[in-house]
């Protein structure tokens, strides 16, 4: 999956309207950095974690590693919760649980979401920021 054909889904998508782009790191960062950047909005990141590099579960249920931060945000302000990949959901469950005061879209790249960006997607595919980051580890 090369990042230009990624940005071109990101450009055509009709997004709604947000005040906030929040993504669950580590999958969900770059791809919601690229929708904040598309459309102007603020972008924050929450660390929750479920499933290893292997994609295997590594606990009964995603859990919080960093605080939930929205300082600034309006109760009921519109976020776009932006991971990359969701097999079961759960992961973009619990964060939307915990932002129960605010009006929550969740998006992914390839999986279930409200939203998914590439829904023809339905292979294992690597994307181009694990890539450079493989290449730069094995080049050092």
């Amino acid at each position: 999956m090369s990042l230009q054909s990624i940005c071109e889904a990101i450009r055509a998508f009709p997004f709604p309207q947000a005040d906030l782009v929040l993504g669950i790191a580590t999958g969900g960062i770059y791809p919601a950095m690229l929708i904040a950047h598309e459309l102007g909005l603020p972008f924050r990141s929450v660390q929750v974690n479920y499933r290893d590099e292997t994609n295997t579960p590594q606990r009964p249920q995603p859990a919080f590693l960093s605080d939930l931060r929205l300082d600034g945000l309006s109760p009921g302000a519109a976020v776009l919760l932006v991971d990359d990949v969701s097999v079961t959901g759960k992961t973009l469950g619990v964060v939307k649980a915990a932002l129960s005061g605010f009006r929550v879209t969740t998006i992914v790249l390839k999986g279930k979401a409200d939203h998914v960006l590439l829904p023809t997607l339905n292979t294992c595919v690597t994307w181009p920021w694990y890539e450079y980051k493989t290449s730069q580890l094995n080049e050092g």
